[in-house]
């Protein structure tokens, strides 16, 4: 997944392809298999929610429609991140911790800061 990268690059909507798909990874017109926010287990009728189904989670849910994307930058090779204001004048910061080790940051804001954890594989959405 790379919606940080392609927010902060000037995209301003994003889905996925696809977000259902069976548990081989299809069908589609091609026979290739292929990866999904949602596999529903054909045998059982069990809907499998996959980790990017959550990590669009974080978009959908904290970003409204006509929000405007706002700058955020980090100092960590490590640390993604990507920031909206919402029509309501919330701002919503998208933070992803793409590593495998666990360290604290400061969010910075208009002078105001605050120390956030970030766990090792982890995203998270901060709403000021």
């Amino acid at each position: 997944m790379s919606m940080i990268n392609d927010f902060n690059a000037g995209t301003v909507a994003w889905t996925d392809w696809n977000v259902l798909l069976d548990e081989t990874g299809g069908p589609n017109h091609l026979g290739n298999l292929c990866f999904a926010p949602v596999h529903g287990d054909t045998k059982t009728g069990q809907l499998i929610f996959t980790n990017a189904y959550y990590y669009i989670g974080h978009f959908s849910k904290f970003v409204k429609p006509e929000a405007k994307r706002i700058a955020v930058s980090t100092n960590r090779t490590d640390l993604l991140a990507t920031g909206f204001m919402n029509n309501d004048g919330k701002v919503a910061v998208v933070v992803m911790n793409k590593g495998a080790q666990h360290f604290q940051y400061v969010l910075w804001i208009q002078g105001q800061t605050v120390p956030i954890n970030a766990l090792p594989h982890s995203i998270s959405t901060i709403i000021i």
